[in-house]
């Protein structure tokens, strides 16, 4: 990669994905700085749960590449991590080990860290049975992030919570990144969400990048700002302008 793209963490060119005679994504190109936080959107079916699950290495493209740090993406990258919608914690271990999963030597010290840092100190013996839905997402973040990824990919990760503690997701989620400093790439159905965290909106419209908004508001944000209503309602205006829904959130002023 050219030295005036040093800055460039993940880079996807003329990246395509098939399945059969369907395709799905016909031409994504995407350049993504370290630090950055990136949301996508778009109505229901347009691929932008498979772009994830390509920019993860649990899918292979049927043309194009995808590089991490200059590198081409041969299966799973170390440096990148996934959350899920949910949780995927295995039921028969107990919260800690479910954050230690994969770590090496004498992990449970940072196992029990990371748990304080998103806000579940004192539940390491618990079992996955005995958390809400928000704390087993916590959970989640917390295994994701014990790992300190370079890159953490977030699938829909909130959609089954409850209003309330999709916000306080959404700012545990902000301040892990502003203190991290992660690179943060995630698919929402939201428009707000990706508005109160992204640092830009990417549109995927019949399998290619149709809009590329960046978002002109400091962290953290401030949802009654009167930017916040407009950038929301500006997006939401360009993907639902047949007036149709298609599975989407709008905006509840």
């Amino acid at each position: 990669m050219a030295s005036k793209e040093k800055e460039i963490v993940l880079e996807v060119d003329d990246l395509q994905k098939s399945f059969g005679s369907h395709q799905v994504l016909r031409k994504i190109d995407l350049k993504v700085k370290k630090g950055e936080f990136v949301a996508i959107v778009g109505r229901s079916g347009c691929g932008k749960s498979t772009l994830l699950r390509l920019l993860a290495g649990l899918e292979k493209a049927s043309s194009g590449t995808i590089f991490i740090n200059g590198k081409p993406l041969s299966g799973k990258n170390p440096s990148v991590k996934i959350m899920f919608q949910d949780g995927r914690l295995l039921p028969w271990k107990k919260i800690l080990q479910n954050v230690g999963l994969g770590l090496q030597g004498d992990w449970k010290e940072c196992a029990n860290q990371m748990l304080k840092q998103v806000g579940l100190d004192g539940r390491a013996n618990d079992w996955p049975s005995e958390l809400s839905g928000g704390q087993k997402q916590r959970v989640a973040l917390a295994r994701a992030l014990v790992h300190e990824p370079e890159i953490l990919l977030l699938d829909e990760p909130l959609g089954a919570l409850d209003a309330l503690t999709r916000i306080e997701m959404h700012q545990l989620i902000q301040s892990l990144w502003l203190e991290k400093n992660f690179t943060a790439i995630l698919v929402t159905h939201d428009v707000e969400e990706a508005v109160a965290l992204a640092d830009r909106v990417i549109l995927i419209e019949n399998g290619e990048i149709a809009m590329n908004y960046p978002v002109k508001l400091p962290h953290p944000r401030k949802r009654d700002h009167a930017l916040f209503s407009s950038t929301v309602n500006h997006i939401l205006n360009r993907i639902l302008g047949d007036g149709g829904h298609h599975g989407l959130r709008a905006a509840k002023n």
